[in-house]
């Protein structure tokens, strides 16, 4: 059993990364792969709560409020979903992490590098984050559903600006403006890529 895999695709409402994610999830399980695809906020009681309170008419909780909340979700997960996932040796894919809580309560005001710095204290590393790049108003022109109180122009515009910031050898930044196969296809092969690179080292430590 290998030491699984550990992915992550961020970006803006509607730069594609639920579709990508999706599509990801598919291709490797056709591989043979065995996956587990997830998301956040997730679908544990936090999350579910969480997902309520973003999908209201209005966000009356603090920007700390909202970071705590957060971060509860994301400990249930850690501990219900992608540990769990990882040791069992399978790919974990998921469409939003820790990032997204950088970029989107950093616009609000707080620090991101403190919010990191929060995650990285019980949460694990990926192994590989794709970073889909879509201006905004494509990205806002893409969504069929009504708006959310934080998919409003200048606010995404704010996010956007935070995830530009985001460097690291794990971190692909992804033109998101090629069609949806034309983008999987690119995600994949790096994926594909990754994974042999993962597991070629596995190979070499057991010899």
């Amino acid at each position: 059993m290998g030491r699984g895999f550990f992915l992550a695709l961020e970006g803006i409402d509607g730069s594609g990364k639920t579709t990508q994610a999706r599509l990801l999830a598919v291709s490797l399980l056709q591989q043979g792969r065995e996956v587990v695809l997830t998301r956040e906020p997730s679908d544990g009681e936090a999350g579910q709560k969480l997902r309520r309170y973003l999908q209201g008419p209005g966000r009356n909780l603090s920007p700390r409020e909202e970071l705590d909340l957060f971060l509860a979700d994301r400990r249930e997960h850690v501990e219900r979903v992608i540990k769990p996932g990882l040791a069992a040796g399978r790919i974990v894919i998921t469409d939003r992490y820790y990032y997204s809580t950088m970029a989107y309560q950093g616009a609000l005001g707080l620090d991101p590098g403190e919010i990191l710095a929060a995650n990285e204290a019980f949460a694990p590393c990926p192994d590989l984050v794709f970073l889909l790049i879509l201006p905004v108003p494509q990205a806002l022109a893409r969504l069929r559903r009504p708006r959310q109180v934080s998919e409003l122009a200048p606010y995404l515009e704010r996010v956007a600006a935070i995830y530009d910031t985001l460097e690291g050898p794990r971190i692909q930044k992804v033109d998101a403006g090629a069609t949806s196969q034309a983008l999987h296809a690119t995600l994949l092969a790096a994926t594909v890529a990754a994974l042999e690179k993962v597991e070629g080292g596995e190979s070499q430590a057991t010899r």
